[in-house]
């Protein structure tokens, strides 16, 4: 089976390499505790590997038997522009990684479709090269979960794709989604993901989520990836922790594996230890 990898090389190494090729993979975590920096340096990581191998190995190395990279690395946003998403990205890795890696992610901005029948003015989220003409025109208009099948249909096959979020999704989706309709769309996107042999991440913040939520979009997803915030005397630490993933929750076991302790770094997110069962 082949395994795409994450591009966070201590953690592509302990799953053989990576992800089952077909994968969606759930980034739930707290705020802060590391799903926003995973998702910008898996995208980072596995668009330097295209843009620049020589800078890729000396960040990543090499990479495992068995492991294949995505052809391509596209990055789906409902309410962000580019430009604050290549901010951001600086600010959770060297901004080095950044810029080499950037002509090698596609970005996709979705904010027309997601807020269009908000109140949120036209002119706040549309091409600041529009007339006003073009922002006052009529077209017909295009739903969310229409917008992102779209996307995901014409680039998810063989390929990494970051949707940034779920979280969205869930809040602001308006008329076009209800809440049931979030974990059918994510049972649906699976599906599809299959058939398409690349990888898709989709984070969520859990803290906007009821327990039941979280299951439902757990379950349907075929991974799932948890990052808390755990505190010990005076100090907080982040880790992660693989709540069910097929194909790859069965080597952390043998491994003995129960959480990672996880730390930010010039690389982006990285694992700093690993906590065994005694």
């Amino acid at each position: 089976m082949d395994r795409i990898p994450f591009g966070i090389r201590r953690l592509d190494t302990t799953i053989d390499g990576g992800v089952p090729a077909g994968s969606v993979v759930l980034l739930s975590g707290e705020a802060g505790a590391g799903a926003r920096e995973f998702m910008y340096t898996c995208a980072a990581m596995n668009g330097l590997l295209q843009a620049d191998p020589d800078l890729f190995d000396l960040y990543y190395g090499d990479l495992a038997s068995g492991a294949v990279p995505p052809e391509e690395v596209h990055y789906l946003s409902f309410t962000s522009d580019e430009r604050k998403l290549r901010q951001e990205m600086g600010l959770a890795m060297d901004d080095d990684l950044v810029s080499s890696s950037s002509p090698a992610v596609t970005f996709h901005d979705l904010s027309s479709e997601f807020f269009q029948l908000s109140p949120v003015p036209r002119e706040w989220y549309s091409d600041r090269t529009a007339t006003l003409s073009d922002l006052n025109s009529t077209r017909e208009r295009q739903s969310v979960p229409a917008a992102l099948g779209e996307r995901l249909s014409d680039s998810a096959a063989n390929n990494l794709v970051v949707i940034d979020s779920l979280t969205d999704l869930v809040a602001g989706a308006g008329d076009d989604l209800a809440w049931d309709d979030i974990p059918v769309l994510l049972k649906g996107i699976s599906r599809a993901a299959f058939e398409w042999k690349g990888i898709i991440l989709a984070h969520v913040n859990k803290e906007t989520l009821s327990a039941l939520q979280h299951g439902q979009l757990m379950d349907a997803a075929d991974g799932t990836l948890l990052f808390e915030w755990e505190s010990g005397g005076s100090t907080r630490a982040r880790t992660m922790v693989v709540k069910q993933f097929r194909g790859v929750l069965s080597r952390i076991e043998q491994e003995n594996i129960v959480r990672f302790e996880t730390e930010i770094g010039d690389a982006g997110f990285d694992i700093s230890d690993v906590r065994k069962i005694r």
